[in-house]
Formats: C-alpha cells, structure tokens, sequence
C-alpha cells in the first residue's frame, strides 16, 4: 500500500526537475547574473532561432518567414526582448555567408515555465519548405532538448537493465519466483526514491538527472542486498537449519551487514549535499533516498517472502528442466574447499606480491590519462548531432563571426557619482586585453580604446548600476582563456570601483573552483566515516585503511578512461562529440557513488571473513589466510552476480544520448566491475596476506572502544560455519 501511494504521488516527479544546477549559486558570476537579471532584464532564457536558406538572407522567402517569427514573438507575452537579424545591424547575426540569420529571443518565467514556452515557440516556428529552413536553439533549447531526452533515455534504460537483470538472477537462482523478488525490491526503492526526490523540489532545484541514478541504483542496490540474504539463506538451509532458524540466523547476519552497508553507501553519497551546485545535491538526494529504500525493502520484505512463500520461493526452477534437456545429473553438493572461489583465493596468496604489484601497476597505467584531464561547462554538444540545439551551435560556432559563448560581461554593482568617461576609460582598458575584439559600454562600443559605432553587444547603466560585454576571439576552456580572464580581472575597475564578472568562461572558473574548494572536505569527511564506520565493523584499524587505498585504487581506470574517450575523442568518444574537456562535475559525482559501491562490496567480503576469523578463534597467518579463503569463497559467487547485475544497470545509462550521462554510465560500469574482480578478488586476498594476523590489530585502548560500540554480531567460537 505505501509502494502504491509512493509511485503515485512520485510518478510526476520529472515535471518538476531541472535540466541545469552546473554552477554554484554563490559565485561572483551567479551573482553578477542576478544583477542582470533584476536591474536590466537580461535573465531571460534566450531562444536562438536560426533561418536560413541556400538563396540567401535577403531573399523575400527568407524575409518574409523572418517577418512571421518577429510578428508571433511580438504577440507572445513571455517574450521579453527580440533581436532580429532582419531588424538590428548587428553584423553578429549574419552568418558569414549571409545563408544564414538569426533571431533571439528572450524567454521569461520558472526554469520549468521557459521550458514549456519554449517548446511551444518552437514548434511553431520549425520548418524546411519552400527553400526555407527554420531550427531552434540556445540554452532554452538546449534545457528542453535535454529534459526530452532524459525522460526517452529514462525508458529505454528500464527496457534494457530489467529484462537483462532478470535474466542474471535466473541464472543465479535458478527459480523465477526467486529472481522476481529482487526486481520486485528494487521496484519499490525506485518509487520511493521518486517520491522522495518530488518532496525535495518543493524546497529547491532539483537535478532532472538524479532520476537516471534513482532508477540505476534502486535495481542495482535491491539486487545486490536480496541477493545477499537469499544466498545467506540458502546457506544455512543447506546446513541443516530448520526454516525459521535460518531466517532469524540469516537477519543477524546478512541482514545486518545490508543495513551496515547501506549505511557506508548512504553516508558516501550524503557528503555531495556538500557542494554548492544544486546538481551534486540532487544527486545526494537520489542516492540516500535510494539507498535507504532499497534496504529497508531487503530487511523487511524478503524475510517475509520466505515466510509466506517456504519452499515455493524456489518454485519454477529452470535448472532442473534445462538439465532433463541436456541429460545432465543433479549436481552434487561442493564441499566449500571445493569451491572456484576458494581456490582462487589460496592461488592469489601463494603468489601474493605478483598478484597485487601487478594489479596496482595496470590500475595506475589505466589511470594516467587522468593528469590530462581538462574542465569544461556543459553547452549544446551533450545532445545528440540530430537535435536542433546541437546543430545551430555548431552552426554559431563555424558560421558566424562572434561566438557570443565566449564573451565576458562585466558588470559594476555600484556606479554612483561615476561619470561616462570613466566608464569609456575603462572599457577602452578592457578592449586592450589581447584578443578582445570589441567592448560594447552604456556610452558605444569600444575596439581598440576607440568609439565603433552602436554596440553589437548588449550593454546598459540603469538604477546605479552598469554592465559592458567583452566580445573575445579566444577559444573556451583553454589556457589561453584562462589567461584571458586573469588579465580582464586585473584591469583596476573605474575608479577603483568593485566589478564582477560572469559568461561561460567565467561560470567555468567559478564552478571547479567551488569543487575543488570544497573537495578536500568531502574527501576527508567520507575518509573518516568509512573509516568509524568499518572499525564498527571489524574492531581493526588495519582493515579500513586497506579498504580506503583499494577503494581509490579502484577507481583509476574509470578515471582514466573519462579522459581517454570523452575528453581526447578515442573510440570516436563512444558515439558523442568530445570537446576536448570533462564537465567538472562528473568525476566528483563518479567518485562519491563508486567509492561508496565498492564500501558495499567491501562489507559483504570483510563482514563475512570477520565471522569466520572470529568463529575459528582466528589467531595468526593460517587461520587468517583460511578465513579470507572462506570469505571470498563464500561471498565470491554472491559479489560476482551483484556486481554483473550492477553493471548491467549503470551499462544501461551508456545507451543515453546526453554525453555526459553515458560518461556517467560508463564510469560506473567499469569502476564496479574492476571493484569486484581485480580488488576484492586479487588485491584484497594478497594484502591480507601479507598483513596476516596484523589484520585484526588495534590498540588496546581502541579494542576497548569497539568492545563498547561494536554493531558486529560475533558468533561464539563454538558455532559451526555452513559448508
């Protein structure tokens, strides 16, 4: 009844969510475009429609569908300002090869309102008759093109990762109604996720991507926690517990290690709430919701579907009738020491130094890309070529003679008692700055310190206030750019007066400094809580600074990849256009959720050895490398189906067509699968090993602590271990 109520009040949810949150409300060039926006207007959204014809603008066909535009715009009353190549002399909206105008037009109202105006002007205006062709663009239509798009590639990652996810599961379990209850967890943690994510835009923006990782997540995380109580389950039945007892000795131990490790994940993905940008923050919203509705699932319903169900929760098994098929025999029971995974274990040992050098050495070279990478500000380029924002910005961006993406505004908050001159004279100091082309003030344009005519850029002074726009030839998210900025910054303001300055280069800036500011603080924040939070858990402090440097370690061929496909274009940058930067935001985001995923894998793993340790009366190098055997032996099978399943979900997201998204997915994809098999299956076993009973250290003051704090269920030493 609450997973109902849930869905229906969470279904709407992506009406209300947000295309934008790249940059940090807090900054010089935020605050610079609240000025523009309340004293001169210029916060409107601003449509580009571009018209163009192989006869040329000046063609009466050209003209008079201009003329139509102009007149509905006029007519709209959330169009705020329209300028018109057919109207305004700017040269700046005139292709070069006058095939080519434009007309833009500033969009008032909410984010969610621009976009619903928007798209109505748009499809109004979009045609290609008549030896005409009109297409839309500009950042209005690069937030509707990107809402549209988000909410097909929501679908068809369902339509993927569930039938495939499925599959997995039957091929786990064997049943149907054993592998349908997992996808049925997962179900619900999605809905409520949903639900929570439509509560918080009551409050705030909230990013319409974050529904991508609630859908991802939620099945993954539902999978990975039913996953492991079903298998804890089928362990102690197979023991010869009785059906009851299993349950209750299953919740003590699996069940508790799912709220344990939902906790390390949530508290992983809490810190993003952190920085300021209102992007990181949804995700932080959608990975705890996530998260804490797919446990609570896991604990709650799957102990009660084996209650109701009995042995019926293997009813419809698939393997026995694919084995009559075949002619194959009934398996025999594996004794444990029999098992792929136990072997395995005991061969990474014996050779433990190889193993794990070579393991470090291939994530490190896997990684180097990584020192290459450069920032950039998300633009039209993340949809696919065959929208129309993407085309009419590579069209502004190859066509026509200013790029208006590059241009700096320079606004002075405070122009009391400051007379023109001033003003002229610090524009003309402006326009100095090499490869400025032209400087537009209240009192004219100025290219080279001199008056050129009536401005081709917006500028005004109104209420004791005053902005001028910087027109550059300099590419953006270059070195080139950045030194640039630094020269206009140190341009002393008109009579020592404070200036702010905002435009993509400056967003730019502001949003990796805000990142890069405050990244220390997250890192260190989810260092500590993973450290507490696995001395909980273990009662060493060894175990959790091996986790930490393994969990980092994890994560360098992702990163690395980011670099070598997205931001240098290999693999023909898996079907996007590399601009030859990341957007900052992504390896931020990468990192908090990967490196709690892989906290996940490491509960499973550790909680499990720790157990058997604990219940052998563990006390040197043996009983630890046979406890570690046991561990993966008996987590290996279980971590290699989460982790496939996994996968499979955040695979689905490199089917979206926003870049950065299939970035995204493709990150995730390969920090999981090299987390589960490179790190907790070789260099996990070969650095206990070395560390030998040294595992298990803490100080006696600190076991004491543990002793009082522990939330760990540690057997007695006579309790047997299922095999």
């Amino acid at each position: 009844m609450l997973t109902v109520a849930l869905a229906v009040f969470g279904a709407p949810v992506a009406k209300h969510l947000s295309p934008s949150g790249f940059q940090d409300p807090g900054a010089e060039s935020s605050h610079a475009a609240a000025l523009l926006a309340d004293k001169f207007g210029q916060g409107d959204v601003q449509l580009v429609i571009m018209v163009s014809s192989d006869a040329g603008i000046d063609s009466a066909a050209v003209r008079d569908a201009a003329d139509d535009i102009v007149a509905m715009l006029r007519d709209n009353p959330h169009v705020a300002t329209i300028d018109s190549a057919w109207t305004s002399p700017a040269a700046d909206l005139v292709s070069t090869d006058r095939r080519a105008g434009l007309i833009v037009a500033g969009i008032t109202g909410t984010e969610a309102e621009q976009q619903t105006r928007a798209r109505e002007i748009s499809d109004a205006v979009t045609r290609d008759d008549d030896g005409v062709t009109v297409r839309t663009g500009g950042t209005a239509m690069v937030n509707v093109q990107i809402t549209a798009q988000s909410q097909r590639d929501l679908l068809v990652m369902e339509a993927i990762a569930i039938p495939l996810s499925f599959l997995v599961l039957v091929w786990v379990f064997g049943g149907l109604v054993a592998a349908a209850l997992p996808v049925a967890i997962g179900g619900i943690a999605i809905v409520g996720a949903l639900a929570v994510l439509r509560v918080f835009t009551f409050a705030t923006d909230v990013s319409i991507f974050a529904l991508n990782l609630a859908t991802a997540m939620g099945l993954a995380l539902a999978i990975d926690y039913t996953l492991l109580i079903l298998s804890r389950y089928r362990d102690e039945v197979s023991a010869g517990a009785q059906r009851t007892a299993a349950i209750r000795r299953t919740m003590v131990t699996a069940g508790r290690t799912v709220v344990f490790s939902a906790t390390t994940v949530a508290l992983s993905m809490a810190a993003m709430v952190l920085f300021p940008m209102h992007f990181l923050k949804s995700f932080a919203y959608a990975g705890v919701a996530t998260v804490a509705f797919a446990a609570a699932a896991a604990i709650i319903v799957t102990p009660a579907a084996l209650v109701l169900l009995g042995d019926r929760i293997d009813a419809l098994d698939l393997h026995r009738p694919a084995r009559r098929l075949l002619r194959r025999p009934e398996p025999a029971p594996v004794p444990v020491t029999q098992r792929f995974w136990y072997r395995c274990a005991h061969t990474v040992m014996r050779r433990a130094v190889p193993f794990g050098l070579a393991v470090v050495v291939l994530l490190l070279v896997l990684g180097a890309p990584f020192l290459g990478v450069r920032w950039g500000f998300p633009d039209d380029r993340v949809l696919p070529p065959s929208a129309s924002a993407h085309q009419v910005g590579d069209r502004l961006r190859e066509d026509f003679t200013n790029n208006t993406d590059t241009a700096v505004t320079v606004v002075l908050p405070d122009t009391a008692g400051l007379g023109a001159d001033a003003l002229s004279t610090y524009a003309a100091a402006l326009s100095r700055v090499p490869d400025v082309v032209a400087v537009s003030a209240p009192t004219g344009t100025f290219a080279g310190g001199v008056a050129a005519g009536p401005p081709s850029a917006p500028a005004g002074a109104r209420d004791g206030s005053a902005f001028l726009t910087v027109l550059t030839t300099t590419p953006l998210f270059s070195d080139a750019s950045e030194t640039q900025l630094d020269r206009l910054h140190a341009v002393p303001g008109p009579d020592g007066r404070t200036v702010q300055m905002t435009g993509t280069a400056q967003v730019n800036r502001d949003s990796v400094a805000a990142i890069t500011s405050t990244l220390p603080w997250v890192l260190t924040l989810i260092a500590v809580i993973m450290f507490v939070l696995l001395f909980a858990l273990t009662g060493s402090i060894v175990v959790p600074v091996k986790a930490l440097l393994c969990n980092i370690l994890s994560l360098t061929a992702a990163f690395g990849a980011l670099v070598w496909i997205f931001q240098d274009g290999h693999l023909a940058g898996l079907g996007t256009t590399p601009t030859g930067t990341l957007v900052a935001n992504m390896p931020v985001l990468l990192f908090c959720i990967a490196f709690g995923l892989s906290m996940d894998y490491e509960v499973f793993l550790v909680a499990r050895i720790r157990e058997i340790w604990l219940a052998r009366m563990g006390s040197g190098r043996r009983d630890n490398d046979e406890a570690v055997a046991l561990g993966i032996a008996y987590t290996g099978r279980v971590i290699t189906a989460a982790a496939l399943i996994m996968s499979i979900s955040f695979a689905a997201l490199i089917a979206s067509n926003v870049s950065f998204m299939r970035m995204f997915g493709l990150g995730l994809t390969l920090a999981v699968l090299v987390d589960a098999t490179l790190v907790r299956m070789v260099l996990v076993p070969s650095a206990m090993h070395l560390m030998g009973g040294w595992n298990w250290w803490a100080p006696p003051w600190l076991r004491r602590v543990h002793h009082r704090v522990s939330i760990s269920e540690e057997p007695p030493a006579r309790e047997r271990i299922p095999s």
